[in-house]
């Protein structure tokens, strides 16, 4: 599972959240592990039990307006007994003042108390972004990703079975590298999942023969690209090896990624297979599929109606006109 500290939070700069800690220091190494928000407004409202203490509480202006027009006594016992409830974390926006006595339990419980500038639509809408992309589940595969007409492919296959070569081919014809040998793979809600190339090996490619090549310096920019959502699994499997692969297109086989299912083909490798071009028309065949175009069952459907027709004909010959 991954989990992420409330410092973390706070020192992230590329999401823009701009925090500032006004209070609870010693909580800061407190850590999550769920993509959620809440605002406490029911909490506060005196319904504890809608209170889930492992989310981050976003106080905006309408839970301070609430506070504000309490008795000051009763406004400070609805935070003490928010934070007895040992919830990882609370947030202000919008750069509102903060009660002194708000200050002062989050101080006394440990809670760290955050301050942002931004609107809490905004502010949700971007750590809840920030959030997703830390907090899914993530893993590693070998293989190479490309974007082939906006379908994600995801080849594997055994070491040396030719994937780099394959995908050096596409790019060639146009199409984006995503990333090469190692593809760290993210799942985003609700269940789609995206590829990325490790940091360290972004752009580069390697070629047997050649070595390590960088993509991005030899066909420009638009030959490569961050990150890409899979859309299609293909293995490529050595001629001989291929007992299992699909003759007429009609079997519907998957792979389970972080519980996604995800379209697969295996394509036998062999030499004289110009393999990107089977790639390419793989790719070519799930957008049609995406769009609601099955060409393997149109013809199943074209075949089992000339099959009837000819059947007709036949027993028509045979009975005569009073069949009915």
């Amino acid at each position: 599972m991954q989990t992420l500290s409330i410092r973390d939070i706070l020192e992230e700069k590329e999401a823009g959240l701009d925090l500032e800690l006004l209070a609870g220091a010693p909580g800061l190494e407190t850590l999550i592990s769920l993509p959620r928000i809440q605002k406490p407004g029911l909490a506060l409202a005196g319904f504890g039990d809608s209170l889930h203490p492992d989310r981050i509480q976003v106080l905006g202006s309408t839970e301070l307006s609430f506070l504000a027009n309490m008795p000051a006594d009763e406004a400070e016992k609805r935070m003490r007994e928010l934070c007895q409830r040992r919830v990882c974390c609370l947030i202000v926006t919008k750069n509102q003042p903060i009660p002194k006595f708000l200050v002062e339990q989050a101080e006394s419980f440990g809670t760290p108390l955050l301050r942002t500038r931004l609107l809490s639509s905004d502010f949700i809408s971007l750590l809840t972004r920030f959030l997703e992309e830390r907090l899914l589940p993530t893993s590693t595969l070998h293989g190479v990703l490309v974007d082939v007409l906006g379908i994600g492919v995801l080849i594997q296959g055994k070491s040396g079975i030719g994937k780099s070569e394959c995908a050096l081919e596409l790019v060639l014809r146009g199409y984006r590298l995503v990333a090469d040998d190692v593809i760290r793979v993210r799942f985003k809600l609700p269940s789609v999942i995206f590829g990325e190339g490790m940091d360290l090996l972004h752009y580069h490619m390697e070629i047997r023969g050649l070595g390590i090549l960088n993509i991005k310096h030899l066909f420009g920019v638009s030959s490569v690209r961050e990150r890409k959502k899979i859309d299609l699994v293909v293995e490529l499997v050595k001629w001989g090896d291929d007992k299992d692969c699909d003759r007429h297109g009609l079997d519907e086989t998957t792979y389970q990624l972080h519980g996604v299912e995800l379209p697969y083909v295996r394509i036998p490798v062999a030499p004289g297979r110009n393999i990107g071009t089977i790639v390419e028309v793989a790719a070519r065949n799930q957008l049609l599929k995406e769009m609601g175009y099955h060409s393997a069952r149109e013809f199943q459907g074209l075949l089992e109606k000339r099959m009837a027709e000819a059947a007709h004909l036949h027993a028509h010959s045979i009975i005569g006109e009073n069949l009915e």
